[in-house]
């Protein structure tokens, strides 16, 4: 439009457009004029009524769409077509337009005010919903907001989480992108760059836009935009090379035909209006006259364009005038090409919407037959009414409006596949329909190709996605979808992919090396199974089978001298004590369980006591024996084998005693370690009552000293075989190995803390049957000549 400076002195120059007629748009107001005609001639829409019409170029310049709007309202120009049957010449009922939503927008603004309707066929910024801004405003196309729901889902969909964003400066282009943007937000996905471009942008800011998208790293591009826009830019992008890009297209450009020359735009995606078919409309729009062609200028202009040939011979010019041979049969136009009626179908649907409101508004049925009143005169306002409540169906079309004035939204998945000779070719794949149940809405039919021919569904990442096992750490100054991945710590996983957290394990599971799945802790106890519980095991039975074999030497020498000597009673008590103690080790390998617990601890306890009972009573017998032989003495009558098996009983029944109040008040039971180790479980025996557990070993303790001082005691008294320096030994090993169990006992870990246990009880038992027993059998076996009695009686000889 020409730019002048007004001084309001005169009227102003009238607006003007520049450029050339759009074929496309020129199809969408023939095809409007199609449909009223299709209804003027109906017998059962609006009968014995004619529609009248007239056409506007609003140049898609606001200005010259606010222009009509005003002369629209105002009913001072006759624009309706004007016959003999036209009742109500210069009242506007309706408004079909504007193809943009900027002109849409300021002509609803005027019209509204007025109550007069306005459907538009193109229209899609969401902002149109507004009924309290435009009360008069219907489509037939859906708004954007439902296409910007459907595209975050697409990208959403195909796992695109790091895009690019361009669209146009515009209410359609900023509106919808606004709308794509929240959408897409809410589906996690992230925007490296959003950038606005505009047919009269300065070839600058273009340029930067292009290199934008050239220096980006996003793979996916969502272009918002008109076709014109959008052109511009692609031409600019055309002109270097630049990195594979897949666009993915508002309804507004992907699928012009137009478009399909860009072919580095190959494996385009995006979503059309459905495709339809309005039957006669082909032959409509190739049934130009020369005559129809010279009474319209628009039409004129139109041929003039298209055969490069003027209707009337003109001086101005040196073109050649139509000579009448132009067929517009041969015509390759987006004009004539009706292969994929889109938006002319909202067109078509658009005045039989109005057809139907009015239809409404001024017919009755009357006995299976419809009467209309053309004479009635109808509001604008009436028309607005009924127009909320049309609901028809037109060549399988259903056509209706919500609330907000829209329609159903229904959408096809388009792709931009490659043809065998290298063509570009618009392939539908399939749909998209928003009254479908939530989940069900998207569906694809068709395979797709993407960029270069592809069958593989590009990446666009800003991160790649993290693993089972790792956790996502946003990138700092960056959007969500830049992140890095850490493993998951110690204790914890994670089983999904792009997992924000990792999870700790319950207590009795542990991770797998992945760290993705909790796996059952192992169960560690001492088995009877592994390595050292075999050797301990054999030990014990070895011990036990050793104290067997020492009794039963004992046994067939039991009237040798040095058995007799040595108080056979208690030697073969002794003997069946130790025995007991190596194999009460034996209960302290294997799985705890409630009874292993109880036997373990007090089998253990009182055994030990009945050996240093033994043990403490051979050594009184040492002193008193020695006391015995001094001149008047009789204390052998003090202590004789009664006194000796009442010592051994008393000092073992308090044992008894103590173990019985332990497993009464607080006795050990069978509990898992969680703390000790955090890869595994140990069983174990928890002692219930600690002060049990040590009263226990404090009294075989307190036993072993006192047997280990009364034995130093005796260990010099004069005899050939003094068998206090042999239990003095046994009890010094006894005492070193069972303090130094103590703090073994306290540090060592899990099932190491049994195998200590059983070590100072097989240890302890060793040192006993080795240094009190062993020397007497090497005599009874190697040396028999010592065995007599008048060797023991030898006073010369010290032992």
């Amino acid at each position: 439009m020409h730019t002048v400076e007004n001084n309001y002195t005169y009227m102003p120059e009238p607006l003007r457009c520049k450029g050339s007629i759009i074929p496309r748009e020129l199809r969408f107001s023939r095809a409007m004029i199609f449909a009223i005609e299709e209804i003027n001639n109906s017998t059962e829409l609006l009968p014995g009524i004619r529609l009248g019409y007239q056409i506007y170029d609003s140049c898609a310049l606001v200005p010259v769409a606010v222009h009509v709007a005003l002369q629209l309202s105002n009913g001072l120009d006759p624009v309706f077509y004007t016959g003999d049957n036209c009742s109500q010449s210069g009242m506007v009922m309706a408004v079909v337009g504007e193809c943009g939503s900027t002109p849409s927008i300021s002509m609803s603004r005027v019209l509204g005010p007025f109550n007069i309707p306005q459907v538009s066929h193109l229209a899609t910024c969401a902002c149109l919903s507004d009924k309290q801004q435009y009360p008069s405003f219907f489509r037939t196309i859906p708004s954007d907001q439902f296409q910007a729901d459907a595209l975050a889902k697409l990208v959403k969909h195909f796992g695109w989480t790091w895009i690019g964003a361009v669209r146009s400066d515009s209410d359609y282009g900023n509106n919808g992108m606004a709308s794509f943007l929240a959408a897409a937000r809410r589906e996690g996905i992230c925007v490296e760059y959003s950038e606005a471009i505009h047919r009269s942008s300065q070839p600058g800011r273009i340029q930067r836009v292009a290199d934008v998208i050239r220096r980006s790293t996003a793979m996916v591009v969502v272009a918002f935009t008109s076709t014109v826009d959008l052109r511009i830019l692609l031409e600019e992008l055309s002109l270097e090379p630049f990195p594979p890009r897949l666009w993915i297209g508002s309804e507004s450009w992907v699928t012009d035909p137009d478009m399909l020359r860009f072919s580095f735009c190959a494996g385009a995606i995006g979503f059309g209006i459905e495709q339809s078919v309005i039957p006669g409309l082909r032959d409509f729009l190739l049934d130009l006259s020369p005559s129809k062609v010279a009474a319209s200028p628009l039409l004129t202009e139109f041929w003039e364009d298209a055969f490069n040939c003027r209707l009337r011979k003109s001086s101005a010019t040196n073109e050649s005038v139509c000579d009448g041979s132009e067929d517009i049969q041969t015509l390759q136009t987006p004009y004539t090409d009706t292969s994929q009626l889109r938006i002319t179908n909202m067109v078509y649907k658009a005045v039989y919407a109005i057809a139907h409101a009015i239809h409404n508004a001024v017919c009755q049925e009357r006995k299976s037959t419809t009467h209309c009143d053309k004479f009635s005169r109808i509001e604008s306002e009436e028309i607005l009414m009924q127009l909320k409540k049309v609901h028809f169906s037109q060549n399988g079309y259903d056509v209706s409006f919500d609330a907000n004035g829209d329609p159903v939204a229904t959408y096809e998945l388009v792709n931009w596949q490659k043809t065998e000779g290298g063509n570009i070719e618009l392939v539908t794949v399939g749909h998209y329909d928003v009254s479908l149940p939530v989940g069900r809405e998207f569906r694809i039919n068709r395979n797709l190709t993407w960029v270069e021919g592809s069958t593989q569904v590009p990446v666009s990442v800003c991160s790649d996605s993290c693993p089972p096992g790792t956790r996502k750490v946003l990138q700092k100054g960056k959007p969500i979808c830049c992140y890095d991945c850490l493993p998951c710590p110690e204790g914890e996983i994670s089983n999904a992919t792009d997992s924000p957290d990792c999870f700790p394990c319950l207590k009795e599971f542990w991770p797998n090396a992945e760290r993705d799945t909790c796996l059952p802790k192992p169960v560690e106890f001492l088995s009877f199974n592994e390595v050292l519980g075999i050797i301990l095991a054999a030990f014990s039975v070895g011990g036990a089978c050793l104290a067997i074999i020492t009794a039963a030497v004992f046994y067939r020498h039991r009237t040798s001298p040095i058995v007799r000597a040595n108080n056979s009673e208690l030697s073969f008590l002794l003997l069946f004590s130790l025995t007991l103690c190596f194999l009460c080790s034996l209960t302290f390998i294997g799985a705890p369980s409630e009874w292993s617990c109880m036997l373990r601890h007090t089998a253990f306890g009182i055994t030990f006591v009945l050996c240093m009972s033994c043990v403490l009573g051979k050594t009184i017998v040492v002193l008193m024996a020695f006391r015995a032989t001094l001149p008047g003495s009789n204390v052998m009558k003090w202590f004789g084998p009664p006194q000796q098996r009442m010592t051994v009983v008393s000092f073992t029944f308090i044992q008894v005693i103590i173990c019985t109040i332990w497993l009464v008040l607080n006795p050990p039971f069978p509990v898992k370690n969680l703390t000790t180790y955090k890869e595994r479980i140990i069983l174990e025996c928890a002692l219930g009552s600690a002060v049990g557990f040590w009263a226990v070993l404090g009294y075989i303790g307190l036993l072993a000293v006192f047997c280990f001082v009364l034995a130093v005691l005796a260990r010099k008294l004069p005899d050939n075989f003094n068998e206090a320096k042999l239990i003095t030994f046994s009890m010094l090993i006894f005492c070193a190995v069972w303090i130094t169990f103590i703090p073994a006992y306290v540090s060592s870990p899990g099932k190491f803390t049994v195998a200590v246990e059983i070590f100072a009880i097989l240890a302890s038992s060793f040192g006993l049957i080795l240094c009190i027993f062993a020397p007497k059998c090497f005599i009874i076996l190697f040396e028999p000549e010592k065995n007599t009695k008048k060797h023991l009686m030898n006073k010369n000889q010290s032992g």
